[in-house]
């Protein structure tokens, strides 16, 4: 029940996000920058879509939260979006930290991490392969996810060694929708 945003939601990592927030009951929140993903990612399963470049954030998150905000956020890029995300989530809520996609300096939202009691927690996957018993229990839910069909890999689109600047060009493009392979 808890609500979970989800940014860069077009991304690999985002994809797979969704999916684990539905399998354990979760009511993902999926942003993206502009409009044009917006319908592939209800298809997908987020059970809402936020146009960051045409909306605003909080205002949006409280809005589908009944002013709660989102309980867990988690996020690839930081940069102006941290203390966005700071804004929407609820008291005690934590925001995942994942990457810097966004090279731009990264205000920390001080106010709100104070005011809210929020946790900011860098996340990194040598949390998890770096421990025995958290390495085993997470290949466990991978693995389940994957047999029930809970969890599905989504490959956008294959290209072979020889295209691989046209893999490059695609993927700076920012259209793809899951994963980009080449195959060698």
């Amino acid at each position: 029940g808890d609500t979970v945003i989800v940014t860069a939601a077009s991304s690999s990592v985002g994809l797979a996000a969704i999916q684990i927030a539905k399998s354990v009951g979760a009511i993902p929140i999926a942003t993206t920058r502009s409009r044009d993903k917006q319908d592939a990612l209800l298809e997908f399963g987020a059970d809402h879509v936020i146009a960051t470049d045409y909306e605003d954030l909080p205002a949006r998150v409280h809005e589908i939260t009944g002013g709660k905000g989102a309980r867990v956020a988690f996020d690839p890029v930081v940069g102006a979006m941290l203390p966005k995300l700071a804004d929407a989530l609820a008291p005690h809520g934590i925001l995942f930290v994942y990457g810097a996609l966004n090279v731009d300096a990264t205000p920390f939202p001080l106010f709100p991490v104070l005011g809210k009691m929020l946790t900011v927690h860098g996340y990194q996957y040598k949390q998890i392969v770096s421990d025995a018993q958290r390495l085993e229990r997470a290949t466990r839910f991978i693995l389940d996810g994957l047999a029930s069909g809970a969890l599905k890999p989504v490959i956008d689109r294959t290209f072979t060694l020889d295209q691989i600047v046209d893999a490059h060009r695609y993927l700076e493009s920012n259209q793809q929708f899951g994963k980009i392979v080449v195959t060698v």
